[in-house]
């Protein structure tokens, strides 16, 4: 019996979407990415090696910056929920208001002022000062960027596009600067011996941070183009902060998701680790690039298929099971411990990790939006800028204990950056390296796979009476 295709239109969801928003969504997450990326992946080299700043303070300077982050996150939540949307919508503008800002606070991070000055506390507070101005501009445009994915649309199928979308673009603004950076900002250097190893090149590192805050822009700019609010947004939004993050605390949904994201985020800020481990024991930086690759790759062959797969199993279900195998793989890692002539099976196992994280990272923000649609189900209250908000929060924290903690890790081995900034490999520091890079991922994606499992609430089946009261909801407000 054929479908008619009258009745197919009429109950199409009024703000269904198609490849063309996915798209234009995309590119911020590109623009976000270009400019996290290049920063979580090397601006501790650029510390260590460039500045020389001792692990322990750096380690101390990220600390702090998230401490601070728990009074900026939330006021940034509660700024952007609180402003009347205009002619372009709610959240739409930050992209455009926000991008150059952060764009040059990108790019000073990496100015060589030891050039200037050798003197230790002025280098620190210099860190301090860029650093945190990064860190507050990157919340001011991703606070709005993330929740506007819940104003594009309702549709739950579009919901999955967008996350999908949101993947791609991800995977492209993260992959940039992984794969292109080596090759600009390290200069290869003789050991004597016939061998080589590299090091970090201070005017490569900031030629290449200028390359990505243009780009960062552009992006974000192009989003902003491509991008349009189907869902209504209250026009006197009235707010009521502590109801709010009340309700945040007594939701599991929200609970879990703010574990995974602290794991999630940690994991993903971890692995710039993996660039003292190929430098000071692999010795072969080139190496970052085939890591890149293995973890990318199989998340651009899953891309095509998740969607049906969400459609038929569920967004739970499946990061549960990519969760697993990401899990085995990197237990097998840290048990093996490859020797340094056998980088290969390192990167055979990234491959087998990237492979089961990749159901986790494409649903990832599906999820998000999911739990945000489960707060108003449960409260009748519109807080997307709130949960994405602590949300933010919540993955930053992740950041700071895996930069704090592998800093710190890194200087119990005994890393030492006047030392090893001009150095390859150097017995004990760099099997301690490889031990850091191995069991800690083992430990992280292994909490990943229980929470999914056994701790998120939000089947398939239990999504859908939210899903209809959403659309009912927001169809009576428009």
């Amino acid at each position: 019996m054929k479908t008619d295709k009258k009745e197919m239109v009429e109950n199409a969801h009024p703000n269904k979407i198609g490849i063309k928003e996915g798209m234009g969504y995309m590119l911020g997450d590109a623009g976000n990415l270009f400019v996290l990326t290049y920063v979580s992946s090397f601006l501790k080299v650029f510390y260590t090696d460039v500045l020389k700043i001792a692990p322990q303070k750096i380690a101390n300077l990220f600390l702090f910056t998230r401490l601070w982050d728990a009074i900026n996150d939330p006021v940034w939540g509660n700024i952007v929920a609180k402003r009347r949307p205009d002619k372009n919508g709610k959240y739409r503008s930050y992209l455009k208001w926000v991008a150059a800002p952060l764009a040059i606070s990108e790019l000073l991070c990496f100015v060589n002022v030891r050039s200037f000055t050798q003197n230790e506390a002025l280098l620190l507070l210099f860190a301090y000062v860029t650093y945190i101005a990064f860190g507050m501009l990157y919340t001011g445009i991703n606070v709005p960027f993330g929740a506007l994915a819940s104003v594009i649309t309702d549709d739950p199928d579009g919901r999955t596009i967008l996350s999908t979308f949101r993947t791609i673009g991800g995977g492209i603004g993260g992959a940039a600067p992984l794969l292109l950076a080596p090759f600009i900002i390290y200069s290869k250097v003789d050991d004597g011996n016939g061998g080589t190893f590299n090091v970090a090149n201070a005017n490569g590192m900031l030629k290449f941070g200028i390359i990505m805050a243009v780009c960062s822009a552009l992006f974000y700019f192009l989003c902003f183009k491509g991008t349009k609010e189907r869902v209504p947004s209250a026009a006197d939004p009235q707010i009521d902060i502590k109801a709010t993050y009340g309700a945040m605390l007594k939701s599991r949904p929200f609970i879990v998701l703010a574990l995974t994201g602290i794991l999630i985020s940690g994991q993903l800020q971890f692995a710039s680790l993996n660039q003292y481990l190929y430098k000071n024991y692999f010795c072969n930086t080139n190496l970052s690039v085939l890591g890149t690759v293995a973890q990318y790759l199989p998340m651009a062959i899953m891309i095509p298929f998740v969607p049906k797969l969400v459609k038929k199993y569920g967004k739970k279900e499946l990061s549960g099971i990519g969760a697993f195998f990401a899990a085995v793989a990197a237990i097998l890692t840290y048990v093996l411990k490859p020797a340094p002539d056998q980088a290969w099976i390192f990167i055979a196992l990234l491959f087998v990790i990237g492979f089961g994280y990749s159901f986790v990272s494409i649903t990832n923000w599906a999820v998000v939006a999911d739990v945000i649609d489960f707060q108003e189900y449960k409260t009748g209250m519109k807080c997307e800028s709130a949960v994405y908000a602590v949300y933010t929060f919540c993955r930053k924290l992740g950041q700071t204990a895996a930069d704090y903690g592998g800093l710190m890790l890194l200087a119990k081995i005994g890393y030492d950056s006047e030392k090893m900034a001009n150095a390859g490999f150097v017995p004990g520091v760099s099997e301690g390296i490889l031990t850091i890079c191995t069991v800690i991922p083992a430990i992280t994606y292994l909490l990943i796979f229980l929470l999914y499992q056994f701790a998120y609430p939000l089947t398939k089946s239990k999504l859908e009476p939210i899903y209809k009261y959403v659309r009912e909801t927001n169809a009576s407000a428009s």
